[in-house]
């Protein structure tokens, strides 16, 4: 009996599990199996073949690796905020899994700034963001002011002659002669004998 040699990847040196042929192969005697059996579809390979390639099946994404943050709602960040220390910071990480008692609270404040950034108090602080908010909101309300002028200047056509005051005064003139509803309208408001408004 012959001793069969795995198939090799053309990418890289490791062999393949499960060849085309073979998988084919099976789906055709499987298939007159089903066939012969009174089946009324014949059976799917369920089998895939598999190639080694030279990358990783999964990459590590950014958001999987530890991350630091500093969040009220989150008191623990995944990793501190240093990871490369110096030597005197070594020297302080050694002292610091001895009796705290013997740490200065320039020490301990100094630990404390290797884990963390900021500390509630700095966190809580109130931003200056509101600055940039207002200074954002008044640019575009004056930018959109200057083109609503520029538009009046160079895009409107000028305003129509019925819109001046000395052809307003006409049209009420006009108006008052022809005694536009005299019960409970314009002209009864006008006193005819006097002229003037009532």
């Amino acid at each position: 009996m012959k001793s069969k040699t795995p198939a090799h990847c053309r990418v890289c040196p490791a062999p393949v599990l499960f060849t085309i042929k073979a998988i084919l192969g099976r789906a055709r005697k499987r298939k007159r199996k089903c066939i012969l059996g009174g089946a009324f579809r014949p059976r799917r390979p369920t089998c895939g073949f598999t190639v080694f390639q030279p990358n990783p099946v999964s990459e590590q994404n950014m958001m999987s690796l530890p991350m630091y943050c500093d969040r009220l709602d989150i008191p623990l960040p995944d990793k501190p905020y240093q990871d490369v220390l110096s030597a005197a910071d070594k020297s302080l990480k050694q002292k610091e899994k001895g009796p705290w008692n013997n740490l200065s609270k320039e020490e301990k404040i100094a630990l404390y700034r290797i884990m963390f950034k900021e500390t509630y108090a700095e966190m809580k602080r109130p931003s200056s963001e509101w600055k940039t908010v207002f200074g954002g909101i008044f640019f575009f309300v004056g930018l959109t002011g200057l083109v609503v002028f520029w538009q009046r200047i160079y895009v409107y056509p000028p305003s129509p002659r019925t819109f001046e005051e000395e052809w307003q005064a006409k049209q009420v003139k006009r108006m008052l002669d022809m005694q536009v509803n005299p019960v409970e309208g314009f002209s009864a408001k006008w006193d005819y004998e006097k002229g003037q408004w009532k």
